[in-house]
């Protein structure tokens, strides 16, 4: 049995990491989508610097889907099933996403799945959110927030640690896991990592209809 499990950068996977290893189901190697053109990840806008020290830091290889800027969903569902294929030749059995709530979301990636012979699995999938964040902070997960949607969240939620600080803080109806877009993090410590990432604060920039706060490689 081989699990490899879509790894965005943020808290969410980085608990489905931890939720796996707690169960026994064994994690192989991480997988990520990143942006070729930028070499963030997606969405995220991690720097794949700091992406691959949290896969050293979880003592696991990392998988890499390379798609473009701008991106459209064929050309990602192409390059999707490139690593599809990888994953059948390595054995894979199982792919696992830390999705929470949303169906849509969690039908899309079932779909993506469908013939390959890789049973998808969703750890912490219908946990209740404020729980589930409480559950994840007292754990000793870490995170920064590195992108905010600014139609929902002020521009000063942007680069802010993800703690119970930020919890108070967020305005009524916005989910504290960000499960509806409204922020993404990185994930910088917590008992899936041998040790913490260290980064520090880098320039905050809107593009795309989002505020992204840089994260960098802390200085030693």
């Amino acid at each position: 049995m081989s699990t490899w499990l879509w790894w965005s950068s943020g808290k969410d996977s980085a608990w489905a990491l931890h939720t796996l290893q707690e169960t026994g189901l064994p994690v192989t190697a991480l997988v990520t989508t990143v942006n070729r053109s930028f070499d963030r990840v997606a969405m995220h806008g991690v720097r794949e610097e700091l992406l691959r020290a949290q896969a050293s830091a979880a003592g696991l290889p990392l998988e890499t889907v390379q798609i473009p800027h701008p991106c459209s969903n064929e050309i990602y569902e192409r390059a999707v099933g490139g690593l599809l294929a990888r994953a059948r030749a390595a054995a894979v059995t199982h792919m696992a996403f830390g999705d929470l709530f949303l169906e849509e979301v969690r039908t899309y990636r079932i779909r993506l799945l469908e013939g390959t012979g890789i049973e998808p699995v969703f750890p912490i999938w219908g946990r209740d959110t404020a729980e589930l964040a409480a559950e994840m902070q007292g754990g000793g997960l870490e995170a920064q927030v590195t992108c905010i949607d600014p139609k929902v969240l002020a521009r000063s939620f942007a680069g802010r640690s993800w703690d119970a600080g930020f919890l108070r803080d967020l305005p009524v109806g916005v989910d504290p896991c960000g499960e509806n877009g409204e922020f993404h993090s990185f994930a910088t410590a917590g008992p899936m990592f041998a040790s913490p990432i260290a980064v520090r604060s880098g320039e905050v920039v809107e593009r795309d209809g989002f505020v992204f706060a840089d994260l960098l490689p802390q200085e030693r």
